[in-house]
């Protein structure tokens, strides 16, 4: 997406305050930090996971795909990851198909919508890239990203489940455009 789009107005409603951005070469430290810092402060990974380095390496994901940061009221609140099919990030996509990962909100900020609007984001990217699918992964215990992901049209596709390592197990979701 290009850095004039980042000023249009976006195809979809976003609650007052918030703003989704392609993240600038001088936020991708803090991006990669903030992401490692609230997997694990919500439990989602252990703070020795060795899953840590690829959710600090937010330089590679500005490079391989597309890295987004989300903000409420200029403050770096959020970030998501969208890949195309043949990005190195893109774990399930097949050719006509795109993804997104590693999305994530600061605890204090949840529930203002943030989520909601990084995923509306991903749709629209998608759609612009003339994907016939918008493909995501997800823990089990990710509850509330489970029901954005519903109300926004996504459906299971357990066909697709898979573990990146033993003992952890990914849902996926697809959602037809």
């Amino acid at each position: 997406m290009s850095e004039t789009r980042d000023s249009e107005q976006p195809p979809y409603p976003r609650p007052p305050g918030i703003d989704i951005r392609i993240a600038r070469p001088d936020e991708l430290g803090s991006i990669g930090e903030l992401t490692a810092a609230i997997y694990v402060a919500a439990g989602f990974i252990s703070p020795d996971s060795s899953y840590i380095r690829r959710l600090r390496d937010a330089v590679s994901r500005a490079r391989e795909a597309e890295l987004l940061v989300a903000t409420y009221n200029g403050e770096p609140t959020g970030t998501v990851t969208y890949c195309r099919h043949g990005s190195p990030w893109a774990q399930l996509t097949v050719p006509g198909e795109a993804e997104f990962r590693m999305l994530a909100v600061v605890p204090a900020s949840r529930g203002l919508g943030l989520g909601d609007a990084m995923v509306r984001y991903c749709i629209a990217r998608a759609r612009e890239d003339r994907c016939d699918t918008l493909r995501l992964s997800t823990e089990p215990v990710m509850h509330a990203a489970h029901r954005i992901y519903r109300r926004l049209g996504f459906v299971r596709t357990p066909e697709r489940d898979w573990q990146p390592q033993p003992g952890v197990e990914l849902l996926t979701y697809a959602l037809a455009l």
